[in-house]
């Protein structure tokens, strides 16, 4: 048996990354799982492969900044499979809606442009909240777990990333809170802050020539994260019995880089 048979997962960002792995690896332990990205085909390719395990799958296209969008994603995974037993909040945009971009960039806080702060926001801190409210009514009588994502920009403060460390702060901040007032429900609430393991990594790296070495090197288990071995076993613990005291904590999944100066 796996440790969510029976259990009904709604990943976001399912497409590529963190998400992909997090939703192969409810799949593996037994969970169906809803996959829900942006972009049909890559939806289609992780439903393909959640189905290559015996698992049961759903793909929906979904704008996350989108309430209606959001709203009707869990209304789907409610029809197909019935409830929603663990919502994953992995998606985040960057840029403008016009204007799309594959990382937080790098903007003075002097000059930051309040279009992408907004967009930034809503693609991650109020895509999250819609996420939660959402499930809530299916969780309320019968239990659930909720994993949001935090980011290392946030607790560095990295420099340029404003509105990314911004709404990245306050997913935990939520994170918390909902724990606080949903504990009652059976709701567990928890936050994960990889290490730079995602697609936007490169991105990232490409327009910062030479911070990839400085800041492995300061990692100390002396490397970035892996979003299979390293990533999904953690999303798989907060969505299982096994992390049945644990509520309204930040997961530092990072190889210990949260303790660098």
């Amino acid at each position: 048996m796996g440790k969510l048979d029976g259990k009904v997962a709604v990943v976001t960002g399912a497409g590529r990354g963190i998400g992909r792995a997090i939703a192969l690896a409810y799949a593996a332990e037994g969970a169906d799982v809803v996959v829900a990205s942006r972009t049909a085909s890559t939806v289609a390719d992780v439903v393909a492969e959640i189905e290559k395990v015996g698992a049961r799958g759903l793909g929906v296209t979904v704008d996350v900044g989108d309430r209606a969008d959001v709203e009707r994603m869990v209304t789907s995974a409610v029809e197909t499979f019935g409830t929603v037993d663990v919502l994953v909040n992995n998606a985040q945009s960057f840029g403008t809606p016009q204007r799309p971009e594959g990382s937080p960039g790098y903007v003075p806080l002097e000059d930051f442009p309040e279009e992408v702060w907004d967009h930034t926001f809503q693609t991650g801190l109020k895509s999250t909240l819609y996420g939660m409210q959402a499930v809530f009514p299916h969780m309320r009588d019968r239990g659930g777990k909720i994993i949001n994502f935090g980011s290392g920009n946030g607790i560095g403060a990295m420099k340029g990333t404003a509105a990314y460390n911004a709404t990245k702060e306050a997913v935990r901040s939520l994170t918390r809170t909902a724990a606080a007032e949903w504990g009652r429900h059976g709701v567990y609430v928890n936050a994960i802050i990889p290490t730079m393991v995602t697609d936007s990594a490169g991105a990232f790296f490409e327009a910062r020539p030479g911070i990839r070495e400085k800041l492995e090197v300061q990692i100390p288990l002396g490397r970035f994260g892996d979003v299979d071995t390293d990533i999904g076993p953690v999303a798989v613990f907060l969505a299982s019995a096994d992390s049945n005291y644990v509520t309204g904590q930040t997961i530092h999944v990072d190889g210990g880089q949260i303790l660098r100066p």
